[in-house]
């Protein structure tokens, strides 16, 4: 099954599972992540529903244009598009209103997405999220080198990268070269995170998730 949501990183913590074993644990808040469109084979050439979620002051006119005509009064910040198979998540209509099934479970546009309707104890999930900006940092953080020799008269390279390339040829540093530079602040994805319980406003996972307390985070069932 396919499922998808979006939610805010809330908190980190532990717990003991039924073994008794501490795990790490992540909770997700879903709370007002609602379905505001989907596209079809159709009319759009691929299908995909289209979320919003985290309650805002203001936003820009054009995603207020899109609520509206969703149906949804309170304004939300974030919109996130995913595709999915119409062979697993049939496309609806009834009343004149669009929505998708699963079973014996149906969602309409407008309507409010609660985590149980999509997954479920022991899922396996994907989280995708923004990782922490960590600024400019050094080749020893950013990627893990080694430094020089501590010894020998070397008192001022025990963080240094070392040399950078050749000389006369190819007399010039290759692109993609490991060097020091900005850190964080990028797409990343932690697959194979377990549901250890869904509650009414969010999802525990056992693991840790990337991103800050309260940043934004897309999450998939496979």
């Amino acid at each position: 099954m396919s499922g998808y949501i979006l939610g805010s990183k809330s908190a980190q913590s532990q717990m003991f599972n039924e073994a008794g074993v501490r795990i790490p644990v992540t909770f997700i808040k879903t709370t007002s992540c609602c379905l505001i469109g989907i596209k079809t084979i159709k009319k759009h050439g691929y299908t995909s529903m289209k979320l919003g979620f985290l309650q805002a002051k203001n936003i820009k006119k054009p995603i207020l244009g899109e609520l509206k005509k969703a149906g949804i009064k309170t304004p939300l910040r974030f919109l996130r598009e995913f595709r999915f198979n119409p062979d697993v998540i049939s496309i609806i209509e009834e009343n004149g209103k669009k929505g998708i099934e699963i079973g014996d479970k149906k969602l309409f546009i407008g309507n409010e997405i609660k985590p149980e309707f999509f997954f479920k104890k022991g899922d396996m999930v994907t989280v995708s999220g923004i990782s922490k900006g960590k600024g400019f940092q050094g080749v020893v953080k950013r990627h893990g080198f080694a430094g020089g020799p501590r010894t020998h008269g070397q008192s001022d390279r025990e963080r240094a990268p070392g040399s950078i390339g050749a000389g006369t040829t190819p007399g010039r540093v290759y692109k993609g070269k490991k060097m020091a530079g900005r850190m964080g602040g990028d797409r990343i994805s932690i697959s194979n995170l377990k549901v250890i319980e869904i509650r009414e406003d969010g999802i525990l996972v056992k693991g840790l998730i990337p991103g800050a307390v309260k940043g934004l985070v897309e999450v998939r069932s496979r």
